[in-house]
């Protein structure tokens, strides 16, 4: 049969949002005893992609009033208030309290986009890490671009090395980079596909600042896995992620100098892969404090669900209808 290709790209685009089954049988057995009965709001959202919310970070490169008219005009406003302990005011940010994802715009080379369209709870982290002008910053898992370009609104780093080890993910990070960022800017960025666990012995105490988004068992993609030997493939790896974790962040930590600070980020609820590997780096690294970010917290709680009862150097962004942004979790240390 032939179907037109209209709707063959909707019957590719149901299949793909069908729940992976053996997944969310795992997520309910080990979320409902880390989140309690916070986890059934949780799942509400993450096992319905129609509720899905996505912001629309614009880019200060390419800057249109037109642009922000028509945010305003469809019901966006803007994501984060003055409270904020770091708000850069380059750095601006519209949200809907629907569901909907703005129009996407396509890759033209030797043209910026306007904007990057992501989840809002994934510009915690950057602003977590409080980058300044001069800084030496390293972003250890860069691809697929998004927060490296979120820093890029933020501040201009003396020097600004973003890695990413996947060759193809590697590939997608560069093209990132030069949708967002002009020519003069984007040749000044060190791009490299490094080993993030030997970072720290190649340029040891080299950064002020530095981002460790790590790789992790995305809770959002993996619930809608096409192919159930690969989904259960990976539940069946995902103990050896929090492994690959603390060896990214302990390499962040050597390439860290000493006052420069460090944030961990995942997209993934688990408390291994979250607060046990911080806590690890924290039990096993004298030089390293945490450093309290429950001000932040408070300044973003009125458009984000934060998780009750985490420590102050943390935050653990909680998906809720109205306001499905996340999982997030942000963890910040010093040197």
């Amino acid at each position: 049969f032939f179907f037109p290709l209209k709707l063959q790209n909707k019957t590719k685009e149901k299949l793909q949002r069908q729940i992976c089954q053996v997944v969310l049988d795992h997520f309910e057995k080990q979320y409902t005893k880390e989140l309690g009965y916070a986890w059934a709001r949780v799942r509400d959202v993450l096992t319905h992609p129609q509720c899905w919310q996505y912001a629309v970070l614009l880019n200060k490169f390419s800057w249109s009033l037109k642009l922000e008219n028509t945010l305003c005009l469809k019901g966006y406003h803007p994501l984060f208030q003055e409270t904020l302990p770091y708000l850069p005011a380059s750095l601006k940010c519209y949200i809907s309290g629907t569901p909907g994802r703005f129009p996407a715009q396509k890759h033209q080379p030797g043209k910026l986009k306007d904007y990057y369209l992501l989840n809002a709870a994934s510009l915690l982290p950057v602003l977590a890490l409080e980058v300044k002008d001069g800084e030496e910053v390293l972003d250890v898992c860069a691809a697929p671009g998004g927060k490296s370009v979120a820093i890029l609104q933020c501040a201009y780093p003396g020097q600004f090395h973003c890695n990413e080890y996947d060759g193809l993910r590697s590939r997608w990070l560069k093209q990132t980079l030069e949708s967002f960022i002009p020519a003069p800017l984007v040749n000044s960025i060190t791009v490299s596909k490094l080993d993030g666990r030997q970072i720290g012995d190649l340029n040891p105490e080299l950064y002020d600042k530095i981002l460790v988004d790590a790789p992790c068992s995305n809770d959002r993609s993996w619930l809608f896995s096409s192919d159930i030997h690969q989904a259960t493939l990976r539940l069946a790896q995902r103990k050896q992620l929090s492994s690959l974790q603390l060896q990214l962040l302990r390499s962040a930590v050597k390439a860290l100098r000493p006052g420069g600070s460090l944030v961990y980020s995942t997209c993934t609820l688990s408390k291994a892969e979250n607060s046990d590997v911080i806590n690890l780096i924290l039990n096993s690294c004298s030089n390293i404090l945490p450093v309290d970010i429950s001000d932040m917290g408070k300044a973003v709680s009125q458009e984000f669900t934060l998780l009750s009862g985490t420590r102050q150097h943390e935050l653990l962004v909680l998906p809720e209808k109205g306001k499905a942004w996340g999982p997030m979790y942000v963890a910040k240390l010093k040197k």
